[in-house]
Protein backbone atom coordinates (compact mmCIF):
# COMPACT_ATOMS: atom_id res chain seq x y z
CA UNK A 1 0.00 0.00 0.00
CA UNK A 2 1.23 3.49 -0.84
CA UNK A 3 2.94 5.75 1.68
CA UNK A 4 0.33 8.40 2.62
CA UNK A 5 2.88 11.20 2.20
CA UNK A 6 3.79 10.15 -1.34
CA UNK A 7 0.10 9.72 -2.14
CA UNK A 8 -0.79 13.18 -0.82
CA UNK A 9 2.04 15.07 -2.49
CA UNK A 10 1.41 13.29 -5.81
CA UNK A 11 -2.29 14.22 -5.73
CA UNK A 12 -1.61 17.85 -4.79
CA UNK A 13 1.12 18.14 -7.44
CA UNK A 14 -1.27 16.91 -10.12
CA UNK A 15 -4.00 19.32 -9.03
CA UNK A 16 -1.68 22.33 -8.90
CA UNK A 17 0.78 21.71 -11.73
CA UNK A 18 -0.57 18.91 -13.87
CA UNK A 19 1.68 17.92 -16.75
CA UNK A 20 4.47 20.50 -17.29
CA UNK A 21 4.87 21.12 -21.02
CA UNK A 22 8.66 21.32 -20.74
CA UNK A 23 8.97 17.75 -19.41
CA UNK A 24 8.73 14.67 -21.62
CA UNK A 25 5.67 12.86 -20.28
CA UNK A 26 6.17 9.24 -19.16
CA UNK A 27 3.00 8.20 -21.03
CA UNK A 28 4.63 9.36 -24.30
CA UNK A 29 7.51 7.02 -23.49
CA UNK A 30 5.01 4.22 -22.84
CA UNK A 31 3.47 4.94 -26.23
CA UNK A 32 6.84 4.46 -27.91
CA UNK A 33 7.33 1.14 -26.11
CA UNK A 34 3.87 -0.02 -27.20
CA UNK A 35 4.53 1.00 -30.82
CA UNK A 36 7.89 -0.79 -30.82
CA UNK A 37 6.35 -3.95 -29.32
CA UNK A 38 3.52 -3.86 -31.84
CA UNK A 39 5.92 -3.48 -34.76
CA UNK A 40 8.07 -6.36 -33.52
CA UNK A 41 5.04 -8.58 -32.82
CA UNK A 42 3.57 -8.04 -36.28
CA UNK A 43 6.93 -8.95 -37.83
CA UNK A 44 7.26 -12.32 -36.08
CA UNK A 45 3.68 -13.64 -35.89
CA UNK A 46 1.66 -14.92 -38.88
CA UNK A 47 -0.51 -12.37 -40.64
CA UNK A 48 -3.78 -14.19 -39.98
CA UNK A 49 -6.44 -14.11 -37.27
CA UNK A 50 -4.69 -16.42 -34.82
CA UNK A 51 -1.38 -14.69 -35.47
CA UNK A 52 -2.91 -11.32 -34.69
CA UNK A 53 -4.36 -12.61 -31.43
CA UNK A 54 -0.97 -14.07 -30.47
CA UNK A 55 0.87 -10.92 -31.53
CA UNK A 56 -1.52 -8.77 -29.51
CA UNK A 57 -1.06 -10.94 -26.43
CA UNK A 58 2.72 -10.80 -26.85
CA UNK A 59 2.57 -7.01 -27.19
CA UNK A 60 0.56 -6.70 -23.97
CA UNK A 61 2.89 -8.97 -22.02
CA UNK A 62 6.12 -7.45 -23.35
CA UNK A 63 4.89 -3.88 -22.78
CA UNK A 64 3.90 -4.53 -19.17
CA UNK A 65 7.22 -6.27 -18.46
CA UNK A 66 9.25 -3.52 -20.18
CA UNK A 67 7.47 -0.70 -18.32
CA UNK A 68 7.71 -2.55 -15.00
CA UNK A 69 11.45 -3.19 -15.22
CA UNK A 70 12.26 0.24 -16.63
CA UNK A 71 10.50 1.95 -13.72
CA UNK A 72 12.06 -0.48 -11.24
CA UNK A 73 15.54 0.26 -12.60
CA UNK A 74 15.02 4.03 -12.45
CA UNK A 75 13.60 3.82 -8.94
CA UNK A 76 16.48 1.69 -7.62
CA UNK A 77 18.99 4.05 -9.24
CA UNK A 78 17.44 7.16 -7.67
CA UNK A 79 17.19 5.58 -4.22
CA UNK A 80 20.83 4.44 -4.41
CA UNK A 81 21.96 7.96 -5.25
CA UNK A 82 19.93 9.42 -2.38
CA UNK A 83 16.77 8.18 -0.59
CA UNK A 84 15.31 11.68 -0.71
CA UNK A 85 15.83 11.73 -4.48
CA UNK A 86 14.06 8.39 -4.70
CA UNK A 87 11.07 9.72 -2.78
CA UNK A 88 10.92 12.78 -5.07
CA UNK A 89 11.03 10.43 -8.07
CA UNK A 90 8.10 8.42 -6.66
CA UNK A 91 6.08 11.56 -5.97
CA UNK A 92 6.70 13.13 -9.37
CA UNK A 93 6.11 9.97 -11.39
CA UNK A 94 2.95 9.19 -9.40
CA UNK A 95 1.63 12.67 -10.09
CA UNK A 96 2.26 12.16 -13.80
CA UNK A 97 0.05 9.08 -13.75
CA UNK A 98 -2.84 11.32 -12.62
CA UNK A 99 -4.49 13.67 -15.09
CA UNK A 100 -7.18 15.81 -13.49
CA UNK A 101 -5.66 19.19 -14.33
CA UNK A 102 -4.62 18.09 -17.82
CA UNK A 103 -8.14 16.80 -18.51
CA UNK A 104 -9.70 20.02 -17.25
CA UNK A 105 -7.38 22.18 -19.35
CA UNK A 106 -8.03 20.14 -22.50
CA UNK A 107 -11.80 20.19 -22.11
CA UNK A 108 -11.84 23.90 -21.27
CA UNK A 109 -10.02 24.53 -24.53
CA UNK A 110 -13.13 23.14 -26.21
CA UNK A 111 -15.27 25.53 -24.16
CA UNK A 112 -13.11 28.49 -25.17
CA UNK A 113 -12.90 27.43 -28.82
CA UNK A 114 -16.69 27.14 -29.09
CA UNK A 115 -16.92 30.76 -28.00
CA UNK A 116 -15.00 31.63 -31.18
CA UNK A 117 -16.62 29.33 -33.73
CA UNK A 118 -18.02 25.85 -34.25
CA UNK A 119 -15.08 24.95 -36.47
CA UNK A 120 -12.59 25.83 -33.74
CA UNK A 121 -14.68 23.81 -31.29
CA UNK A 122 -14.49 20.79 -33.59
CA UNK A 123 -10.73 21.19 -33.87
CA UNK A 124 -10.31 21.46 -30.09
CA UNK A 125 -12.48 18.44 -29.31
CA UNK A 126 -10.69 16.35 -31.96
CA UNK A 127 -7.62 16.50 -29.71
CA UNK A 128 -9.34 14.71 -26.82
CA UNK A 129 -11.68 12.22 -28.54
CA UNK A 130 -11.12 9.35 -30.95
CA UNK A 131 -14.28 9.87 -32.99
CA UNK A 132 -14.55 11.82 -36.24
CA UNK A 133 -15.35 15.44 -35.44
CA UNK A 134 -15.56 17.22 -38.81
CA UNK A 135 -19.34 16.89 -39.05
CA UNK A 136 -20.29 17.49 -35.41
CA UNK A 137 -22.75 20.25 -34.55
CA UNK A 138 -22.35 22.38 -31.41
CA UNK A 139 -24.47 20.05 -29.28
CA UNK A 140 -22.39 17.07 -30.33
CA UNK A 141 -19.11 18.89 -29.65
CA UNK A 142 -20.28 19.78 -26.13
CA UNK A 143 -21.49 16.24 -25.45
CA UNK A 144 -18.22 14.76 -26.75
CA UNK A 145 -16.27 16.97 -24.33
CA UNK A 146 -18.57 16.09 -21.40
CA UNK A 147 -18.35 12.36 -22.19
CA UNK A 148 -14.56 12.57 -22.31
CA UNK A 149 -14.38 14.33 -18.94
CA UNK A 150 -16.79 11.80 -17.40
CA UNK A 151 -15.04 8.72 -18.78
CA UNK A 152 -11.56 10.01 -17.98
CA UNK A 153 -12.54 10.90 -14.44
CA UNK A 154 -11.95 7.20 -14.06
CA UNK A 155 -9.18 6.48 -16.58
CA UNK A 156 -7.21 9.62 -15.82
CA UNK A 157 -7.75 9.97 -12.08
CA UNK A 158 -9.78 7.44 -10.05
CA UNK A 159 -8.25 4.27 -11.52
CA UNK A 160 -4.57 5.31 -11.36
CA UNK A 161 -5.25 6.64 -7.85
CA UNK A 162 -6.80 3.28 -6.93
CA UNK A 163 -3.72 1.35 -8.09
CA UNK A 164 -1.38 3.92 -6.57
CA UNK A 165 -3.22 3.39 -3.27
CA UNK A 166 -3.01 -0.40 -3.48
CA UNK A 167 0.45 -0.98 -4.92
CA UNK A 168 2.31 2.32 -4.71
CA UNK A 169 3.82 4.16 -7.67
CA UNK A 170 4.52 0.89 -9.49
CA UNK A 171 0.79 0.09 -9.49
CA UNK A 172 -0.08 3.44 -11.04
CA UNK A 173 2.64 3.07 -13.68
CA UNK A 174 1.55 -0.42 -14.73
CA UNK A 175 -2.11 0.64 -14.81
CA UNK A 176 -1.27 3.60 -17.03
CA UNK A 177 0.62 1.30 -19.39
CA UNK A 178 -2.45 -0.95 -19.64
CA UNK A 179 -4.75 2.01 -20.21
CA UNK A 180 -2.42 3.49 -22.85
CA UNK A 181 -2.34 0.16 -24.68
CA UNK A 182 -6.12 0.17 -24.82
CA UNK A 183 -6.18 3.71 -26.19
CA UNK A 184 -3.66 2.76 -28.89
CA UNK A 185 -4.66 -0.83 -29.74
CA UNK A 186 -8.21 -1.26 -28.47
CA UNK A 187 -10.02 -0.17 -31.64
CA UNK A 188 -12.54 -2.46 -33.31
CA UNK A 189 -11.42 -1.65 -36.83
CA UNK A 190 -9.81 -4.04 -39.32
CA UNK A 191 -6.30 -3.36 -38.05
CA UNK A 192 -6.95 -3.89 -34.35
CA UNK A 193 -10.12 -5.94 -33.90
CA UNK A 194 -8.01 -9.09 -33.32
CA UNK A 195 -4.61 -7.62 -32.47
CA UNK A 196 -6.01 -5.32 -29.80
CA UNK A 197 -8.35 -7.88 -28.22
CA UNK A 198 -6.19 -8.66 -25.18
CA UNK A 199 -5.24 -5.02 -24.61
CA UNK A 200 -8.92 -4.05 -24.53
CA UNK A 201 -9.91 -6.94 -22.27
CA UNK A 202 -7.09 -6.31 -19.81
CA UNK A 203 -8.13 -2.65 -19.63
CA UNK A 204 -11.74 -3.73 -18.97
CA UNK A 205 -10.58 -5.90 -16.09
CA UNK A 206 -8.27 -3.23 -14.64
CA UNK A 207 -11.04 -0.61 -14.69
CA UNK A 208 -13.92 -2.75 -13.42
CA UNK A 209 -13.69 -1.80 -9.73
CA UNK A 210 -12.35 1.78 -10.12
CA UNK A 211 -15.12 2.73 -12.59
CA UNK A 212 -17.82 1.74 -10.14
CA UNK A 213 -16.07 3.49 -7.27
CA UNK A 214 -15.73 6.55 -9.50
CA UNK A 215 -19.44 6.52 -10.29
CA UNK A 216 -20.22 6.41 -6.57
CA UNK A 217 -18.01 9.43 -5.92
CA UNK A 218 -19.50 11.26 -8.90
CA UNK A 219 -23.04 10.70 -7.68
CA UNK A 220 -22.04 11.90 -4.22
CA UNK A 221 -20.37 14.93 -5.82
CA UNK A 222 -23.52 15.78 -7.76
CA UNK A 223 -25.44 16.07 -4.48
CA UNK A 224 -22.73 18.25 -2.91
CA UNK A 225 -22.54 20.50 -5.98
CA UNK A 226 -26.33 20.87 -5.97
CA UNK A 227 -26.71 19.26 -9.35
CA UNK A 228 -29.39 16.60 -9.84
CA UNK A 229 -27.98 13.95 -7.51
CA UNK A 230 -31.17 11.93 -7.40
CA UNK A 231 -31.33 11.78 -11.17
CA UNK A 232 -27.62 10.91 -11.31
CA UNK A 233 -28.33 7.85 -9.16
CA UNK A 234 -31.44 6.90 -11.15
CA UNK A 235 -29.74 7.18 -14.54
CA UNK A 236 -26.68 5.34 -13.22
CA UNK A 237 -28.84 2.43 -12.09
CA UNK A 238 -30.81 2.42 -15.34
CA UNK A 239 -28.23 3.12 -18.06
CA UNK A 240 -24.78 2.24 -16.71
CA UNK A 241 -24.64 -1.07 -18.60
CA UNK A 242 -26.01 0.26 -21.89
CA UNK A 243 -22.60 1.51 -23.06
CA UNK A 244 -20.50 -0.62 -25.43
CA UNK A 245 -17.78 -0.58 -22.76
CA UNK A 246 -18.47 -2.32 -19.44
CA UNK A 247 -16.82 0.57 -17.59
CA UNK A 248 -17.20 3.83 -19.53
CA UNK A 249 -20.96 3.84 -19.08
CA UNK A 250 -20.67 3.87 -15.29
CA UNK A 251 -19.44 7.46 -15.00
CA UNK A 252 -21.02 8.71 -18.23
CA UNK A 253 -24.46 7.61 -16.99
CA UNK A 254 -23.90 9.32 -13.64
CA UNK A 255 -22.76 12.52 -15.38
CA UNK A 256 -25.71 12.46 -17.80
CA UNK A 257 -28.11 12.15 -14.88
CA UNK A 258 -26.41 14.85 -12.83
CA UNK A 259 -26.50 17.32 -15.72
CA UNK A 260 -29.93 16.34 -17.03
CA UNK A 261 -28.73 15.81 -20.60
CA UNK A 262 -28.50 12.85 -22.96
CA UNK A 263 -25.05 11.47 -23.76
CA UNK A 264 -23.90 8.70 -26.05
CA UNK A 265 -25.60 7.81 -29.30
CA UNK A 266 -24.21 6.98 -32.73
CA UNK A 267 -20.88 8.45 -33.84
CA UNK A 268 -18.27 7.87 -36.51
CA UNK A 269 -14.76 6.44 -36.15
CA UNK A 270 -12.37 6.55 -39.11
CA UNK A 271 -15.31 7.16 -41.41
CA UNK A 272 -17.29 4.17 -40.13
CA UNK A 273 -20.57 4.68 -38.25
CA UNK A 274 -20.62 3.13 -34.78
CA UNK A 275 -23.97 2.50 -33.14
CA UNK A 276 -24.06 3.38 -29.44
CA UNK A 277 -26.91 3.46 -26.95
CA UNK A 278 -27.88 6.77 -25.40
CA UNK A 279 -27.39 7.46 -21.70
CA UNK A 280 -29.72 9.71 -19.73
CA UNK A 281 -32.81 11.68 -20.68
CA UNK A 282 -32.77 14.86 -22.70
CA UNK A 283 -34.41 17.09 -20.14
CA UNK A 284 -32.76 20.03 -21.88
CA UNK A 285 -30.22 20.79 -24.61
CA UNK A 286 -26.55 20.58 -23.72
CA UNK A 287 -24.89 23.95 -23.14
CA UNK A 288 -21.26 25.06 -23.05
CA UNK A 289 -21.53 25.48 -19.28
CA UNK A 290 -22.02 21.71 -19.01
CA UNK A 291 -18.31 21.35 -19.74
CA UNK A 292 -17.58 23.48 -16.67
CA UNK A 293 -20.03 21.45 -14.57
CA UNK A 294 -18.44 18.20 -15.77
CA UNK A 295 -15.05 19.48 -14.63
CA UNK A 296 -16.46 20.35 -11.23
CA UNK A 297 -17.69 16.76 -10.99
CA UNK A 298 -14.22 15.58 -12.04
CA UNK A 299 -12.44 17.61 -9.37
CA UNK A 300 -14.79 16.89 -6.51
CA UNK A 301 -15.03 13.17 -7.35
CA UNK A 302 -11.23 13.00 -7.45
CA UNK A 303 -10.93 14.83 -4.13
CA UNK A 304 -13.46 12.55 -2.41
CA UNK A 305 -11.69 9.48 -3.75
CA UNK A 306 -8.36 10.87 -2.56
CA UNK A 307 -9.74 11.45 0.95
CA UNK A 308 -11.17 7.94 1.07
CA UNK A 309 -7.96 6.23 -0.06
CA UNK A 310 -5.85 8.44 2.21
CA UNK A 311 -8.03 7.62 5.21
CA UNK A 312 -7.64 3.88 4.62
CA UNK A 313 -3.90 4.11 4.06
CA UNK A 314 -3.46 6.05 7.32
CA UNK A 315 -5.54 3.44 9.19
CA UNK A 316 -3.19 0.73 7.96
CA UNK A 317 -0.22 2.70 9.25
CA UNK A 318 -1.62 2.96 12.79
Amino acid sequence: MVNPYIFTFAFVLDMLIGDPAFIYHPVCFMGKIISACEKFSRSIFPKNKSGEYAGGAFTVLSTVIAVFFFYLTVRILFYKINPALGILCDIFLSSQMLAAKCLKQSSMQVYTALSESLEEGRTAVSKIVGRDTAGLDEQQVIKAAVETVAENTNDGEIAPMFYLFLFGPMGAVVYKAINTMDSMLGYKNDRYVNFGFFAAKLDDIANFIPARLGAFFMILSSFILKLDGKNALNIFMRDRNRHNSPNSGQLEAAAAGALGIMLGGDCSYFGKLCHKSTLGDEKRKAEKEDIIKANRLLYLSSFLAFLWFLFISILFML
